[in-house]
């Protein structure tokens, strides 16, 4: 009976000329409660056989409040339209090293039905192009830094590839031409990784700001001498690259009472941000002002051809005077050279490092005797389960997903990088 009278309300609301409703979650005339509830009372039967325009709407419905992005301590799990039928196979080819411990469940496990995985291998060379050709291999999982140039020899060979995947948040170990031009979709793990590095970014402002430095030699030369903290309330955290990572160091921010100011392609997409006070958009002048009103920076960017060298000697010479450099995002974004003059010449007070230009970090390095660094060997969102929940990601979620056809989650612009 509720499904019959969930169907009559809904074929109503989708039919009317005179009732517009917008289902994202910011608009104030979303679905109201009892109306997702009819909804949510639907079965696969019950949607059998419907005509007009609620079939049409029926996709819209279910989708339209589904995030485009996955975050793991705020997406509800498994979102997709399981209601629906399988309407096309996935045929994987696992880029990947068959030892993976993180991806024996994709190697071995249950995956969902329609999805099987045909072919593993790190490199070209264990892979039969042309049986992957006929077996109408589809789906790439790519987990192995050494992705690049097999990938782009993949997609260039196997025409009815439709959808890439990185294990990984960052696509730089994977991008091409070949890549930026090929058909396929490519999507990331996004979301996986974000709550550890916010983490890692607290600790670093906390490090810096209670001077655990001094606090670890007095330990060691058992020296009782008091000191002056910095209060890490009322501080400015400038963050570069405001997506998930960036967005939940924010978020960690915020509770300890800090000003948070961010720097993005697209500022117009922080409109309403309760996290973000300020918003500058990512040209180089915006950046230097950035740094210029920030007590703590954070770099949490992806690389790409345009970040690659973006914090260079200028970007420097605009830092707020005893500023912190936080990295999370990736060296090479960093002209390493004009970061160590400043953290010599007192313009930064300090710097928090989990990524190099060249990793590991060369023995060479002064980073690893400037007193004023603190070096990671980019491990702060290396938990047990991290690999293994970024894998998960792509079963439970994307893969049921494509196989019903519906919108992926976490796509990435092949051309842009991120």
């Amino acid at each position: 009976m509720l499904d019959r009278l969930a169907i009559c309300i809904l074929y109503f609301l989708l039919s009317s000329p005179t009732i517009s409703l917008s289902f994202s979650e910011s608009s104030s005339h979303s679905l109201n409660h009892f109306t997702r509830r009819a909804f949510s009372t639907f079965s696969s039967s019950t949607l059998t056989g419907l005509t007009g325009p609620f079939s049409s709407s029926v996709s819209t419905l279910s989708t339209a409040n589904d995030d485009n992005y996955w975050n793991r301590e705020t997406s509800s799990r498994k979102r997709y339209q399981d209601f629906k039928p399988i309407t096309q196979m996935a045929n994987i080819i696992c880029l990947s090293d068959p030892n993976d411990d993180a991806n024996q469940r994709l190697y071995h496990g249950n995956l969902p039905q329609g999805a099987h995985v045909i072919a593993i291998g790190s490199e070209i060379s264990h892979f039969d192009i042309e049986t992957l050709k006929q077996s109408n291999a589809n789906v790439i999982f790519v987990s192995h830094p050494k992705s690049r140039e097999p990938l782009a020899k993949l997609v260039q060979e196997i025409p009815t590839i439709q959808w890439i995947h990185s294990r990984s948040a960052g696509i730089d170990f994977i991008t091409s031409d070949e890549l930026s031009h090929c058909e396929a979709i490519v999507t990331n793990a996004k979301g996986c990784f974000s709550s550890t590095l916010a983490e890692y970014t607290m600790m670093a402002i906390s490090y810096f700001a209670k001077d655990l430095r001094r606090l670890l030699k007095q330990k060691n030369s058992k020296l009782w001498e008091k000191y002056c903290v910095e209060e890490i309330r009322g501080k400015t955290l400038g963050i570069i690259g405001y997506g998930d990572i960036g967005r939940a160091a924010g978020k960690l921010a915020k509770a300890y009472g800090m000003k948070v100011i961010a720097l993005r392609r697209n500022p117009q997409n922080s409109q309403g941000d309760d996290i973000c006070d300020e918003v500058y958009s990512n040209d180089k002048a915006s950046l230097c002002k950035l740094v210029s009103n920030s007590d703590y920076i954070l770099c949490a960017a992806p690389l790409t051809r345009e970040t690659k060298g973006l914090i260079d000697g200028e970007v420097f010479a605009s830092a707020k005077k005893n500023s912190i450099f936080i990295n999370v995002g990736r060296g090479p974004i960093v002209v390493e050279d004009a970061l160590i003059q400043a953290l010599k010449n007192g313009r930064l007070k300090g710097a928090a490092l989990d990524v190099f230009a060249t990793e590991p970090l060369p023995i060479d390095s002064e980073l690893w005797t400037l007193d004023n660094v603190l070096v990671s060997p980019h491990n702060m969102d290396m938990t047990e389960t991290f690999m293994h929940e970024a894998a998960e990601f792509f079963i439970e979620e994307n893969l049921p997903r494509f196989l019903r056809n519906d919108p992926l989650l976490n796509l990435v612009d092949k051309v842009a990088g991120y």
